[in-house]
């Protein structure tokens, strides 16, 4: 497994969808939504609501059981990345974001407010679907300010080990994603994405997190998976799995995984003009990206309604951070 050989297996399965359209204005949900669940990692039940905001608040998470403390979702304060990402703010966290920031980043909401009663964001069944069907019943609607758009200006790569990530210039985002585990229902996968409500509803969320049985044990004596089950992820043993439901996808495993790139990605606070390259990517490598391209003044800018779909005009940088990156 090997870059030229992802980018061109990438080239000749491109998933070629052109009904997406640049939304021109910021978003936000018309009414309150709730839904309930237990942490993955904490097992600990919670409730979860999702209410509507202004215009250039972004996505911003509440501790109700803390009095209201605001925890925005923002690559400085991402921590604990291993299995999941998870924020902390002045010794405050929450955890498993991913799967939350990549339905609201499928479904096109910019500005919303997420409450919860505990320390981390409910699992449910291991995807994103049904936070998307949370947000569809909230339904989305625009707000009167321009919505604003990461482009990126020049690539940027990360590795660790046989791991790669990098992402380039592009009009849209589109993800190039290849794994490869040792395992009869897995080996080689890759999968090729071009980012619209439509592709990312039918093709990314309905996909599960999945984990190793054999790995269990050692997780959750590290405090890990408490909230573990079959009913919120697909359970591999050494040459299937446990779970009675079949698989969503034959390749569902990768998909799961560009799931995970959409949900990190969204904590750059902006939808990403770019395209991204992952092999064996995860957490850790998804936040390193992140983490070095804000570093760059030169690879990024801010734009308001890109110049293929209305006049863009260039707008106030970012101010720069320090970040970090586990793993």
């Amino acid at each position: 497994l090997d870059k030229e050989r992802c980018q061109s297996d990438c080239i000749r399965h491109i998933a070629c969808s052109r009904e997406h359209l640049m939304i021109t204005r910021q978003t936000t949900i018309q009414r309150s939504v709730s839904i309930n669940g237990i942490g993955l990692h904490t097992g600990a039940a919670v409730h979860l609501r999702l209410s509507p905001a202004p215009a250039y608040t972004g996505i911003v998470f509440r501790r109700v059981d803390l009095d209201g403390f605001e925890i925005p979702a923002s690559p400085e304060l991402v921590t604990h990345v291993h299995y999941a990402t998870a924020l902390v703010h002045k010794g405050v966290l929450i955890a498993t974001v991913e799967h939350l920031l990549a339905a609201l980043q499928g479904c096109g909401v910019d500005n919303v407010y997420v409450e919860l009663d505990n320390m981390e964001i409910p699992i449910v069944d291991g995807s994103a679907q049904p936070f998307v069907e949370l947000v569809r019943a909230a339904t989305v609607i625009e707000l009167d300010a321009p919505r604003q758009y990461l482009r990126i200006l020049k690539r940027i790569e990360v590795a660790q080990n046989k791991k790669f990530m990098a992402i380039s210039p592009a009009s849209a985002l589109t993800i190039d994603c290849a794994i490869e585990f040792d395992h009869p229902l897995i080996g080689y996968q890759q999968y090729s994405f071009q980012m619209s409500e439509r592709n990312f509803v039918e093709q990314i969320a309905p996909a599960r997190t999945f984990g190793f049985v054999h790995e269990f044990e050692n997780l959750r004596g590290m405090g890990l998976i408490k909230g573990g089950s079959l009913q919120n992820a697909i359970a591999l043993t050494r040459d299937g799995m446990m779970n009675a439901e079949p698989l969503r996808f034959p390749n569902e495993f990768v998909r799961h995984k560009i799931l995970d790139i959409i949900g990190d990605l969204t904590l750059l606070g902006r939808p990403v003009l770019g395209h991204i390259q992952a092999i064996r990517s995860g957490h850790a490598l998804h936040n390193a990206l992140v983490s070095k391209l804000l570093r760059d003044p030169q690879a990024w800018e801010i734009i308001e309604a890109p110049a293929h779909y209305a006049s863009a005009h260039r707008t106030a940088r970012w101010p720069t951070h320090s970040f970090s990156a586990e793993g």
